[in-house]
């Protein structure tokens, strides 16, 4: 339904107006293939009269991996669908990584055959980002599979799907083909591609990673993360931070790398990589490995679970994630009643799948995300980089201390870059000195774009209040209160662009 979690209440009404608003079909899919996770949201797109396509999420584990995500672990999850009373018209297998091999595609292909009613549509998702979306598709086709993704050139291959007319090539001298005019899908693709010349595309969402099936990424997770990183000045790290992933996946319970899990691997990849190997658990990973969006295909390791408690501090969940969320109605009438917009079923969806940025797009106030080529070179990237703050009433690369000099004391302030010295005052010896107040400054958890500033200086606040909300990966975050307090300071403006780590505002106990 969204990138986070929703509850039972937006799930029916997403369903109810996917109907209304000429949606025909629904691919239903769980990163974690938890089951539970996929009842409630079938049993609504069917009762709404949608074609649910359910799904198993696969992928490959790296070299050295083992414990989940083999075939026989998928022939079970679909037994376990079968036995159950959720309603489907067919299955999909998606493997957003593009990482399992071949064989396995063919095994897992053929045994989901012979379980299922020979009529039942087969369906295998994937991306071509390891380079073996053609031989996956040859070796589904070869199991009986009925259907296959692809794409048209300038938007094929690389991260997306293998190409229509590479499929075609790749199909002859056997028993099967596509049917189609390869000619004319020559001509389609040159008018594709000179409609889509302006647009900025990525040079990393063409190529084949041969690290991707060391560290399994979503082809649009991939170059979401990129150009994130691009816009921080940090896309020389992607190296270090793919190279993580292994270790993020292996503990983190083996949950399939696709949306939001992915998200989940690659933030947690990132600061382990810029801050330390566990240094700081990204929430959402933690919420993940404590059970808060259901069960992940093995147990996650156990300190790494004690360490996202403690850090979180929240304790494991076992429970079905739906039963501790709150309807999602009521808040998303109220900020659509507090921005003077209509309050209707498809503006409290907008407002409650997409918070933030849906209450700006009905408001007319949406950022547009499109790259150009044109605009992209010229643009200049406002991007506010890690520093220290140093006191309450300091500005950033600005600190002041109390110097003495023939026992006679001066207030000093030393700025950053070598400039100008700032005129020293004597400080009057009689005078006392001013409480010490604690200065507690918020960091951004992830790299982002600052969407809104909750709080403005001198704000009082108590604990977990929303200070902020970013957006990092495709993810809305709020950020907020480690206790309560007053807000001394604002480091960061709507609009910004931060790294891990950036000093976003400061608060006083």
């Amino acid at each position: 339904v969204a990138l986070n979690q929703q509850p039972r209440d937006m799930i029916d009404l997403h369903a109810r107006m996917f109907k209304k608003h000429g949606i025909t079909t629904i691919r239903n899919f769980d990163a974690l293939n938890d089951l539970r996770n996929l009842s409630y949201s079938g049993e609504r797109i069917a009762e709404a009269g949608l074609h649910h396509q359910i799904v198993i999420t696969i992928m490959d584990l790296p070299p050295g991996c083992e414990g989940a995500h083999t075939q026989e672990d998928y022939s079970k999850m679909l037994k376990d669908i079968l036995d159950s009373d959720i309603p489907f018209h067919s299955v999909c297998f998606k493997d957003s990584s593009g990482t399992v091999h071949p064989r396995k595609v063919y095994e897992t292909i053929q045994a989901a055959r012979k379980m299922v009613p020979e009529d039942m549509i087969l369906h295998l998702h994937t991306h071509d980002t390891a380079g073996i979306g053609i031989s996956q598709y040859l070796a589904a086709i070869e199991a009986g599979i009925t259907r296959i993704d692809l794409a048209m050139s300038p938007v094929s291959g690389g991260t997306a799907q293998p190409d229509i007319l590479s499929m075609w090539h790749a199909m002859k001298g056997t028993d099967y083909t596509l049917d189609i005019d390869p000619l004319k899908y020559i001509k389609v693709e040159e008018v594709f591609e000179e409609a889509m010349g302006d647009y900025f595309i990525p040079p990393e969402s063409r190529m084949v990673s041969p690290l991707i099936p060391f560290s399994p990424m979503p082809g649009g997770a991939l170059t979401a993360n990129t150009m994130m990183m691009r816009d921080t000045g940090t896309l020389h790290l992607y190296p270090k931070v793919i190279k993580e992933m292994e270790e993020v996946i292996r503990v983190g319970g083996f949950g399939t790398s696709v949306t939001p899990v992915s998200q989940f691997y690659f933030q947690q990849a990132y600061l382990n990589a810029t801050q330390g190997r566990w240094e700081k658990i990204n929430p959402q990973y933690g919420n993940m490995v404590l059970g808060y969006f259901g069960r992940t295909p093995a147990k996650p390791d156990p300190e790494i679970v004690k360490l996202a408690s403690e850090q979180l501090d929240k304790p494991v969940f076992n429970e079905d994630p739906l039963d501790i969320l709150e309807d999602g109605r009521p808040a998303a009438e109220k900020k659509l009643q507090e921005n003077g917009l209509a309050v209707n079923d498809e503006n409290v969806f907008i407002a409650s799948s997409c918070e933030s940025k849906g209450i700006d797009f009905l408001l007319g106030k949406a950022k547009e995300n499109i790259r150009r080529k044109s605009t992209e070179a010229a643009k200049a990237e406002k991007i506010v980089a890690p520093t220290t703050v140093a006191s309450a009433d300091s500005v950033m690369g600005l600190r002041e201390y109390t110097i003495t000099v023939e026992g006679k004391a001066y207030q000093v302030q030393v700025a950053e870059g070598g400039g100008n010295p700032i005129v020293s005052t004597p400080v009057p010896a009689q005078k006392a000195s001013a409480p010490a107040v604690a200065v507690k400054v918020v960091e951004a958890p992830t790299p982002g774009n600052i969407l809104r500033l909750e709080v403005k200086a001198g704000d009082q606040v108590i604990a977990n209040q929303t200070l902020l909300v970013m957006e990092a990966m495709k993810m809305e975050s709020e950020v907020k209160a480690p206790a309560a307090g007053t807000v001394v300071d604002l480091h960061v403006s709507d609009g910004d662009t931060v790294q891990a780590g950036t000093p976003l505002l400061s608060l006083s106990s």
